[in-house]
């Protein structure tokens, strides 16, 4: 059974590790609240597709702002240190969305301001966060750790929005917010317990600078492995990224509310999770950028087939079994999405050299939380200008199209080995 069930070996052996990743599930299901409420209370204000999708254009800036500059931060100080950095600045942010609730905040721009400052926050922490695993732990069980991350993340992501549609349709925004900075102390705990995870000497030597920025994009401009591995994110992220349709597809083609929100949310984590429970074969995997490629494209394909689904409510079928196919592509495209993500963050950290790690950490975050929220601008965008049904099935199509395109253009991905990691 250990070849095929989630291998827990980096829970079992590095103590630090288990601090940082038990921080790393209480955060990530409180963020995922936080995050789906945030885009219920602005489709309550609004009722506009477009107006949940801006959230993606707010956040977008802090996070290439914040993530270039904190990777070049990252590689000349203690990791842990500029970790709590970033936690702060996260918790005081679950603070003000407590306060704005409370208060009856009826003003959408005060919760685009919120989610600038929350995702600042998120671009210090979570390439700090991640630059210091493989510091933690040997180049082996790399593929393991990266493993418990994704199942991490699509828990939290299973669990998070489920429980913010239940709060806010019974309880209200303010219970919500309250939970998620009551759920973030936990990982404020799991990074102080940590060791001081100070950066090699060879990076000490210089200041953290605009040249050290460009020092990390020029590697990646001349390392096609290691670049490919941001591309097919993009491919999946940018083109076809669903969520800022959910609140519309919820209340119009599935005639739900709240809760049927957190349902279609849940729905790609469930798969995720699933996955990554029988990803013990993972770690046996050489070319690991094959794998990439082919799980970009089932996102891709899945991605299609909810638009299908969609499509077909109240047309060929009713509201609840449009629900129920939704939610298995949902589900299939997150353990599509969840095996591109353990190859793809392997790669990265096996094939940067220790000195350059953060900053690539730092334009890794750029490319995997702004991707996203430059997608649900994107899906936003075309759901206004067509339909919601109709983003789906474009962007699942330009997706595949992408990714295959890219693949064949750069067919080294296609080899890579993971015996003999080269960027």
């Amino acid at each position: 059974m250990r070849r095929v069930l989630l291998d827990i070996t980096p829970l079992r052996q590095s103590r630090p590790y288990r601090h940082l990743y038990l921080g790393m599930v209480t955060s990530g299901i409180g963020a995922q609240l936080a995050t789906t409420a945030i885009a219920l209370q602005i489709y309550a204000l609004t009722g506009s597709s477009f107006a949940v999708g801006l959230v993606g254009l707010y956040a977008l800036v802090p996070i290439v702002v914040l993530g270039l500059y904190g990777g070049a931060v990252l590689d000349t100080h203690d990791r842990r240190t500029v970790a709590l950095v970033g936690g702060i600045v996260l918790w005081v942010t679950g603070g003000l969305n407590v306060a704005q609730a409370a208060l009856g905040n009826t003003e959408v721009g005060v919760l685009y301001a919120l989610v600038a400052l929350h995702s600042a926050g998120f671009a210090i922490m979570s390439p700090a966060r991640s630059s210091i695993y493989p510091r933690l732990l040997p180049l082996e069980q790399l593929p393991a750790a990266n493993a418990l991350s994704v199942a991490s993340m699509n828990i939290a992501m299973t669990v998070g929005p489920l429980l913010a549609g239940v709060i806010v349709q019974f309880s209200g925004y303010t219970t919500a917010y309250i939970l998620d900075v009551l759920l973030f102390t936990v990982a404020m705990w799991g990074l102080s317990a940590l060791p001081p995870i100070r950066p090699e000497t060879k990076a000490t030597r210089r200041a953290p600078g605009l040249s050290s920025v460009v020092d990390g994009l020029r590697f990646l401009g001349t390392r096609p492995n290691v670049r490919m591995t941001f591309l097919a994110d993009f491919c999946a992220m940018i083109l076809a990224q669903p969520r800022a349709l959910f609140p519309a597809i919820a209340v119009v083609a599935l005639a739900g509310g709240e809760a049927t929100v957190g349902v279609l949310s849940a729905a790609l984590a469930v798969g995720a999770v699933v996955a990554m429970m029988f990803s013990g074969p993972l770690g046996a995997v050489i070319h690991q950028g094959r794998a990439v490629v082919w799980a970009v494209v089932a996102w891709g394909v899945c991605i299609f087939l909810v638009g299908l689904a969609v499509l077909g409510s109240g047309r060929v079928f009713g509201p609840g079994a449009a629900l129920v196919l939704a939610c298995l592509g949902l589900a299939a495209a997150g353990a599509a999405d969840s095996v591109s993500a353990v190859f793809r963050n392997t790669i990265l950290q096996a094939a940067t050299p220790d000195h350059l790690r953060g900053r690539l950490q730092g334009i890794f975050i750029v490319v995997v939380a702004g991707g996203p929220r430059l997608g649900e601008l994107v899906s936003g965008t075309i759901a206004s200008a067509w339909t919601e049904w109709g983003a789906l099935l474009l962007g699942g199509v330009a997706c595949v199209v992408a990714m295959l395109s890219l693949a064949r253009v750069q067919r080294g991905f296609l080899t890579y080995d993971a015996r003999d990691p080269q960027p």
